[in-house]
């Protein structure tokens, strides 16, 4: 739901809307160019702000792609300390390419993890400096348009649709309803697992999406955590303190997941994609050694853990765990979804 005083902002989105129509006029009408590759491209964006789960589901066709096809992925790398394109090896940090880049390089060492500001250079570059590369996965890069990728994948999330929302500031859309129908793909996601196929219809009905697009729905699943150094998988159990670390742009779902298994936890909450500091850890144990019990642990999200990897010397000897996600089809429509992309794929004569 908007805040209310976000209407307040009306007059600034409708500035906003004017130059987001006529950009997006500009490059409907040829006077703008986007560049096409003939090259399988697909693309993970979305039309709002925050977490509507494009790093999941980056990782998801990493997972469901990666077995017969070279794949790369090429990212901004927000956050990040340097400038213009770069790759991911074995010495990278995450402030060298940003957080989501360093996570997808650390568990998926087999993809080429890239970075760069301007992707049109930047494609280039990766073919260049990886010419057995086969597949190109661009992480938010939807409203990106001077790269045409070929399959677009859009996400809006569940309580969040971009049916329902306005354009920043008063809401959360970064880019106009219409854009919408640039996508081949829309998944709807963060749907609980009993969403009803009445629910389903209702949903697609208000998207209201051309008939060559597809739509899916997925639920957030929470997998096993693990600790952040050893990499020893975890159980938590009921009863237990725990201290959540987390500096993402939608906690909500998470501290849903954990309430219900832990009746109580402490939260030390940080702005998204926030770089940990000295202070920051001081703050972190002081605060987790506030904590009475003896059975305690810290958690934190995979993408903040990459950023708390720096921290190995002050913190190897604390319980601190990482609790992964992952994107689940619901409607048995996974095997729709992967048919539909590796077809995508295949398109292309020399990569079959």
């Amino acid at each position: 739901m908007l805040k209310s005083f976000r209407y307040l902002f009306l007059p600034f989105s409708l500035l906003y809307g004017i130059i987001l129509y006529s950009r997006n006029w500009l490059f409907d009408k040829k006077y703008l160019k986007s560049a096409t590759f003939n090259f399988p491209i697909i693309c993970v964006g979305n039309l709002a702000v925050g977490g509507t789960g494009k790093t999941p589901m980056v990782e998801y066709l990493i997972r469901i792609l990666g077995d017969q096809y070279q794949l790369a992925t090429l990212s901004r790398g927000y956050k990040r300390k340097t400038k213009g394109f770069g790759i991911a090896n074995e010495n990278t940090t995450a402030l060298e390419i940003g957080d989501e880049p360093m996570q997808f390089h650390l568990k998926y060492p087999k993809t080429t993890v890239t970075v760069g500001e301007e992707r049109l250079a930047a494609i280039p570059e990766l073919l260049q400096e990886r010419p057995n590369t086969q597949v190109i996965i661009l992480d938010d890069a939807f409203q990106h348009r001077t790269v045409n990728a070929g399959l677009n994948i859009l996400l809006t999330e569940r309580k969040n649709l971009y049916s329902r929302d306005l354009l920043l500031p008063a809401g959360d859309l970064r880019d106009t309803r219409h854009s919408a129908s640039r996508a081949q793909i829309i998944i709807v996601t963060k749907c609980k697992d009993a969403l009803s196929t009445q629910k389903r219809d209702l949903i697609i009905n208000e998207l209201r999406p051309n008939p060559n697009q597809a739509i899916f729905f997925t639920e957030i699943v929470y997998g096993k955590p693990y600790h952040l150094f050893s990499k020893e998988n975890f159980t938590i159990i009921p009863g237990m303190d725990m201290l959540l670390v987390c500096g993402i742009a939608s906690p909500k779902p998470l501290k849903e997941y954990l309430t219900a298994i832990v009746s109580t936890y402490d939260m030390l909450r940080y702005p998204d994609h926030h770089i940990f500091s000295i202070d920051d850890l001081h703050e972190i144990k002081n605060q987790f050694d506030k904590l009475k019990s003896s059975n305690k642990i810290i958690l934190t999200t995979e993408k903040d853990s990459v950023r708390l990897l720096k921290f190995e010397n002050e913190l190897k000897s604390y319980p601190i765990f990482v609790l992964p996600i992952e994107h689940h089809f619901l409607f048995n429509d996974a095997e729709r979804f992967y048919g539909l992309v590796k077809d995508y794929v295949d398109s292309f004569p020399k990569i079959r």
